[in-house]
């Protein structure tokens, strides 16, 4: 295992986490009561991150059962010394009353009387920046559980676009922050070095599932990376920026502790072999001839598509077989939450797009029809459109 100064708390983390909301029954009522098969499971993997030298734990109140079966493993079952390792949750209340009344009962429910770190869970848009920041608010209140001792440090944990991450980091209230970064979506490496020059700590979420479902990667992604797994050529891509300090990887079972040792030593740079792995994924961008279009000043667009993010979507669809990890993601857009931006792209919601704000040679409309198609509208059935004949297709993006 290798540790890495977590910016300015200056806690040396294991630059893997061990994540806790992948318990077996973990997502379901009541959060207190534990099933015996797993609180073995919490026990086991508990051990296993311990062996491998884990040292931080990353649970949330929103994880069901998590915090719960996290608390009794770690001061019941294996009653591991606190000093050992490093505890950090999450949680989203509103007010600074309810700020207090969650953290007291979190506190209870790890079975602790203080968390190393504490992340507002979900500063997903400027509303909630402007929300849980305001004067005597929930941070404001966070800030003096840090004063009592009873929350060490306190960050964030964001789903956000880039530009909200960035407001977010400038407001300097917080140590550290748990966003998003892999190789197949790069997008918020602004924010990082924003972050880097904020001396904080950078917490990269779940790399193996939302960074592209790696443990079922295709085949195309795995004859780029022979010399090693996608999870960890990912986790070693990641970590080749000394800005970014540890990956949380949800572990299910003991040969994911094995694969995830073989991750290091990781290198700054990369090393000749992950270089050479990601020349040739770099490469696959051409098999597609609009893949390089990001539509990032679409990224607020009156059609309330997430643009950019269903065109991120497609490219790991056409130059990189990610049809199922795009349908993963694309279905999620069905449910209204600030955690998955944006409508689906259906006719009705493109012809809402501002097309004067897409460049002449990129045929969008047919792209996001053809992407809704293949993600959602008939998954069974993919109509490709030829790349030869988008070509052709200029100043069609109207109506």
């Amino acid at each position: 295992m290798e540790y890495r100064r977590f910016g300015k708390t200056e806690k040396m983390l294991s630059a893997i986490t061990m994540g806790g909301m992948r318990f077996k029954h973990c997502w379901e009522d009541p959060y207190d009561e534990i099933p015996s098969d797993t609180q073995e499971h919490c026990n086991q993997l508990v051990q296993l991150a311990l062996d491998y030298g884990i040292n931080h734990f990353e649970t949330a109140r929103g994880y069901k059962k998590s915090e719960t079966v996290f608390g009794r493993t770690l001061n019941e079952h294996l009653k591991v010394k606190r000093d050992r390792y490093f505890l950090m949750t999450k949680g989203a209340p509103v007010t600074a009353e309810d700020m207090r009344i969650k953290v007291e009962e979190q506190l209870t429910t790890l079975k602790t009387d203080y968390l190393d770190f504490y992340a507002w869970h979900g500063i997903n848009n400027f509303d909630i920046l402007k929300e849980s920041c305001k004067t005597g608010g929930a941070i404001e209140e966070l800030h003096k559980l840090k004063e009592e001792g009873i929350v060490k440090h306190i960050g964030f944990s964001t789903h956000a676009p880039l530009e909200v991450i960035i407001k977010t980091i400038e407001t300097d209230l917080f140590e550290f922050v748990n966003l998003h970064y892999y190789y197949f979506n790069q997008r918020n490496e602004a924010a990082i070095s924003m972050a880097e020059l904020k001396d904080m700590g950078v917490f990269i979420i779940s790399p193996n599932d939302k960074g592209g479902q790696l443990f079922n990667a295709p085949q195309k992604v795995r004859n780029a990376i022979p010399h090693a797994t996608p999870i960890q050529w990912n986790a070693r891509f990641c970590l080749q920026n000394p800005s970014v300090h540890t990956l949380s990887f949800g572990m299910t079972e003991p040969e994911h502790y094995a694969e995830m040792n073989k991750i290091f030593p990781s290198h700054i740079p990369l090393s000749g072999n992950d270089l050479e792995s990601k020349f040739k994924l770099d490469k696959m961008i051409g098999d597609d001839p609009y893949a390089a279009y990001g539509g990032f000043n679409l990224g607020n667009d009156r059609s309330n598509i997430d643009i950019p993010e269903i065109l991120r979507w497609r490219k790991l669809w056409k130059c990189y077989d990610m049809l199922d990890f795009a349908r993963y993601r694309y279905k999620e857009l069905n449910n209204e939450n600030h955690w998955v931006r944006g409508v689906l792209a259906t006719p009705s919601n493109i012809n809402k797009i501002n097309w004067d704000k897409v460049p002449q040679d990129i045929p969008l409309k047919e792209m996001l029809t053809e992407a809704h198609e293949a993600f959602y509208k008939n998954p069974s059935v993919i109509k490709s459109i030829n790349p030869k004949d988008l070509t052709f297709i200029k100043n069609k993006n109207t109506n």
